[in-house]
Parts: structure tokens; sequence; C-alpha cells
């Protein structure tokens, strides 16, 4: 129980701060980030929206309880960084280092698995 912990909080905590070092930024929607979304050829309203909705998202995991909510958050937050490696994809010849946001998953399943078996450890 106690491994099972450890590492669901270590996962959850490092992949709350990678969304996070996006989030905040995309959250008081940076003229980097403007010009970006500008460049994939969306909105300026949706990256304040995709940052306020991520910093939702890493409350929700966060907290404690709230599984259904999780869940959501979860799938969420996985949309994002995989909606962010296709449209880098679409818009341009590849480059590797676009796969680099297929990194910032995979704390994220490994948090995800972990919330899962944390959560059959608590039913009787």
């Amino acid at each position: 129980m106690k491994k099972t912990a450890i590492i669901y909080w270590i996962s959850t905590i490092v992949f709350a701060g990678l969304m996070l070092s996006s989030a905040i930024p995309n959250a008081l929607a940076t003229p980097e980030w403007v010009a970006l979304f500008a460049m994939l050829g969306y909105p300026k309203y949706l990256v304040s929206f995709l940052g306020i909705a991520k910093i939702l998202g890493v409350i929700a995991i966060l907290i404690p309880g709230f599984p259904r909510i999780k869940e959501w958050a979860y799938a969420g937050l996985a949309f994002d960084l995989i909606g962010v490696v296709y449209s880098s994809l679409a818009m341009g010849p590849f480059n590797p280092q676009m796969l680099f946001m297929l990194i910032w998953i995979v704390p994220g399943i490994v948090s995800y698995i972990y919330h899962h078996k944390k959560l059959k450890l608590k039913q009787p």
C-alpha cells in the first residue's frame, strides 16, 4: 500500500508540475502563447480557456477523493497533450522536438494507473 501511494504521489506531483508550467502562461495569455496559438490557427480566446481548464484539471487530480472528477481531469489533460502534438505535426514538417510533449504524458499515465491501484486497495 505504501509503495503504491508513494509512486502515485510522486508521478502525480511531477505531472501536475509539468501541466502547470504551461497552464499558468496560458491562463495569463502571455504574448508567446498567443503568438503560438495564432501560428497554429487557433483563436486568441482559446489560450486562456485552455489554461484555466488545465489549472482546474491539476487541482482535480491533486485533491484526494472525487474519483469521477479525476477521471475527467486525467482525460482532459491527456487530450491537451495529444492535441499539442497533433497540432504541431499538422502545421509543418516533422521536428522530433515536437514529440517532447508526449514525454509529459508518461507521468500522467503512471499517476492514472496508480490512482486506480489505490482505489482497488481501499475496496474491501
